[in-house]
């Protein structure tokens, strides 16, 4: 009874019972609560690398955007993407995926 009595003796102080239970609620149950910031924290990392993700594509596709603006790389992309040829040109395409690598 002795060893119960020297459990529960901290608890009879008011305040500190009031500052547990406040730490608590904080920590868990309110609405701004350590739970809640620390999902908040996790999904704007998550943003974070997306952010950076499209900012490097907006960089690349600027790149070729300036290329596009020339002549020369209007022809070249044409070339690469749609397979267009000048005339009296001949235009042979090789796939990668059909040869066999050397052994």
């Amino acid at each position: 009874m002795n060893r119960l009595k020297n459990i529960f003796k901290p608890f009879k102080n008011i305040f500190l019972l009031v500052t547990i239970i406040f730490i608590v609620w904080m920590l868990f149950f309110d609405a701004n609560s350590w739970l809640i910031h620390r999902e908040l924290n996790k999904e704007i990392d998550a943003l974070n690398v997306k952010k950076e993700f499209y900012e490097s594509e907006i960089n690349s596709d600027k790149k070729e955007i300036k290329i596009l603006q020339t002549p020369e790389g209007v022809e070249k992309y044409a070339r690469e993407k749609y397979n267009m040829k000048k005339e009296n040109e001949d235009i042979y395409i090789i796939e990668t995926d059909t040869l066999k690598p050397k052994e």
